[in-house]
Formats: C-alpha cells, sequence, structure tokens
C-alpha cells in the first residue's frame, strides 16, 4: 500500500495525467465523449483503494479537500464572463433557471418518496448530488464539504450520478435527431437562437501564452483568498439543524461571492492566461482524493438511490418540457438548460454542439451560470432535504 504522502499525491497526479492523455487519443475519442475523463478521475482511484494500493483514509485527503476546492472555485469564479451569461436571451436564461428549480425541488420530493427504503444518512448523499445536478462536478465537491457526507456514501452517489445523469445525458444526444419533430410540437421561437448566436464572445480569441508572471499572480492570489476565507469560515456560526451551512461552507461561501465580485475588476483579465485552466486542474486533482476515499462496494447500496436519482430527474425533465412549451422554446434549450444544471461547463458544450455545432459556446457560458447557481440553490435544496430526514 502507497501511503507516504509525496508518493500518494504524485500517484493521483499521474493517475489524472494519464486518464487526459488516453482521451486524447484517435481510436477512445468515442468513448471518452460518453464517460469524460472526469468520470475516470473518481473511478481509478476508486479502485485503486479497492484493491488495496491506496488507504482510503490520509492526511494528503484531507489538505487537498480544505484547500483544492476553494482555490478552484474561485479561479472559476473570478474568470466568469456575467455580461456573457445574461446576453444568453430570455429564453436560455429561463430554461437554465427551470431546470435549476427542478432540482431543487425533486429532490426532496424524491427523498420524501423513498426515504423508508434509504439509509440514515441518506438526505447527506442526496444533497452532495444536488450540487453535482446544480452546476456540475465542483459542487458536488463543494456540497459534501458542506453536510459532511461520508465516503461510503459519496461512492454510492457517484455511482448514481454516472448512471442517471450521464444517462439523461445519452438520452439527450439521441433525442437531437427529434429535434425538428420536437420544435414543431411546441411551435419553437427558433429566432433566439439566431439572436444568441449574434451575442457569442469567442473566448478562445482573446487567448494568450501564459507567462510566468501570470502564473504567481494566479497561484499567489488564489491561495491567499484561499486560506483567508477558510480562516475566516471558522469564526462563522454554523447553521441550520441537522447542520448545512458548517465553517466550510462559509468558506466556499465566501470564495465564491469575493471571485464573483472580482469578476468584474480588472483581475478578469487573469482569464486570458488561463486562469480557469488551472481552476479546472486543482478541481480534478481534488476529485482523485474524492474518488480515493471511496468503495466499490458502495454499489451494493445503489438500487434504492438508482431509483430515487430517476425519480429526481424525471421531476426535473418534466418541468423543463412544460416549460418549453408555455415560452416556446426549442429543444436545443431544453437539452442545453438541463445539461448547464446536471453535467456543468463540462458536459453543456458537448451536448450543445451535437444540436448545432457552432453553439458549443452557448452550452459553456449556460454550463458556467450553473457553477454560480449552484453553491447557493443546493444549499437551499440541502436544506430541505436535512429538515425531512428530521420529520420522516
Amino acid at each position: 500500500m502507497i501511503t507516504e504522502t509525496t508518493q500518494l499525491f504524485a500517484l493521483l497526479a499521474g493517475v489524472l495525467g494519464l486518464v487526459f492523455w488516453l482521451s486524447t487519443l484517435p481510436a477512445l475519442s468515442k468513448f471518452f465523449k460518453i464517460m469524460p475523463p472526469v468520470i475516470w478521475a473518481y473511478f481509478v482511484p476508486m479502485i485503486l483503494t479497492t484493491a488495496g494500493i491506496i488507504p482510503a483514509q490520509s492526511e494528503v485527503y484531507s489538505w487537498m479537500s480544505r484547500y483544492l476546492l476553494p482555490f478552484s472555485l474561485f479561479l472559476l469564479m473570478i474568470t466568469v464572463d456575467l455580461r456573457a451569461i445574461l446576453k444568453l436571451g430570455r429564453m436560455a436564461i429561463i430554461m437554465m433557471l427551470v431546470g435549476t428549480a427542478g432540482i431543487v425541488i425533486g429532490g426532496p420530493i424524491a427523498f420524501a418518496m423513498f426515504s423508508s427504503f434509504l439509509p440514515a444518512d441518506a438526505w447527506q448523499g442526496l444533497a452532495t448530488l444536488s450540487g453535482s445536478w446544480i452546476g456540475g462536478t465542483a459542487n458536488l465537491v463543494a456540497m459534501q464539504a458542506s453536510v459532511g457526507a461520508s465516503s461510503e456514501v459519496v461512492g454510492t452517489i457517484i455511482v448514481v450520478d454516472t448512471v442517471v445523469g450521464y444517462g439523461w445525458m445519452g438520452i439527450l444526444i439521441f433525442l437531437s435527431a427529434f429535434q425538428d419533430k420536437f420544435d414543431r410540437w411546441v411551435n419553437a421561437d427558433s429566432s433566439a437562437i439566431d439572436r444568441v448566436n449574434k451575442h457569442l464572445v469567442d473566448a478562445e480569441q482573446s487567448q494568450r501564452p501564459a507567462t510566468l508572471n501570470d502564473l504567481t499572480y494566479i497561484l499567489g492570489l488564489g491561495f491567499v483568498v484561499t486560506v483567508v476565507a477558510v480562516a475566516a469560515g471558522g469564526y462563522l456560526p454554523s447553521l441550520g439543524d441537522p447542520t448545512v451551512i458548517s465553517a466550510t461552507t462559509w468558506g466556499i461561501l465566501l470564495v465564491v461571492t469575493v471571485g464573483l465580485l472580482l469578476s468584474f475588476s480588472p483581475l478578469k483579465k487573469l482569464e486570458s492566461a488561463g486562469a480557469s485552466k488551472i481552476g479546472f486542474l486543482a478541481l480534478y486533482l481534488l476529485l482523485t482524493s474524492i474518488g480515493a476515499q471511496a468503495d466499490l462496494a458502495a454499489i451494493l447500496e445503489a438500487p434504492m438511490y438508482l431509483v430515487t436519482g430517476i425519480v429526481w430527474i424525471s421531476i426535473h425533465v418534466g418541468l423543463l418540457l412544460i416549460a418549453a412549451k408555455i415560452i416556446r422554446a426549442p429543444l436545443f434549450f431544453v437539452a442545453t438548460g438541463s445539461m448547464a444544471n446536471v453535467g456543468g461547463a463540462a458536459s453543456a458544450p458537448i451536448v450543445a454542439s451535437v444540436y448545432h455545432p457552432s453553439m458549443a459556446p452557448v452550452g459553456l457560458l449556460m454550463g458556467i451560470s450553473g457553477y454560480i447557481l449552484g453553491i447557493y440553490a443546493a444549499l437551499g435544496c440541502a436544506w430541505m432535504l436535512g429538515q425531512l430526514s428530521v420529520m420522516l
């Protein structure tokens, strides 16, 4: 078993590098479109733990969870282009918000239906899943830290997230072949897509090679803000019974809020040097440690979690379809509005490009908006789940 801290960190970093290198191979491109590299950042360390190669508990994992999460969230928030998101258009934003509402209310409804078949700490697992389904992976990790979900519960939730979440993504990709029929059924206003396309900002044009100065600014600012926010969070009171907003949550909320405010400052220009890419790297490194703390034996508890997840996402889909009929939204906005929540910035551009190849940036912007909403909306969902766990 590899237990020495530096060796363990190096192994996790090596696993992440190997997974992303394999995803670049042409022979495996279709496979990784179905099962993105981020999933394997969870599963490969989970397999290594189950096989006894690495430990389920280590101070390396604790450090990564405490600091890499707020560090990555700060860099993702500081690079958000809120003006570009607002320019997406009324229809895109409405479908995004309806998708979020479907997750927030769907979780408590599904939990109330199946709570008697689930373990006592299931609400913590479902609260963690709400983070993933309102903005993607970064919010999953944030909600796990917020409610204190155990590694065993998170292992099960990863299975549900993969099977149900990415299963729904597969269905959306399949439905792209029928978007004309759907659009006729709702009498869709396709001019909205044209308006959105006119306002797209091609972020790649502003990219430039990062200099040493850029990297020192990004790392220095990111870690200083992270350490200060984490320390400040320790002085703020825990809220909720059971606890939903803990000292860890306060630290995350401070980081996210400060990052969003600074996104309107000149520091936003750090994105041209790839600040968000460093944020994603930190996030994916953190995911390897989350996977390492879980055990594949958790899959044995998955059946009722899977049923709960299916009902939950069905409520989300149902609300999106009702909203699409009312506001005459094309299937494109149903798909991207859903994936911006359920899959986040990693999956929304993929689904958007399947429907309209030139519209991948729309999916990306909607996915980024999911990160913003997720931190706040998922806390509301977690609070409702916590209250139901006491009542039921």
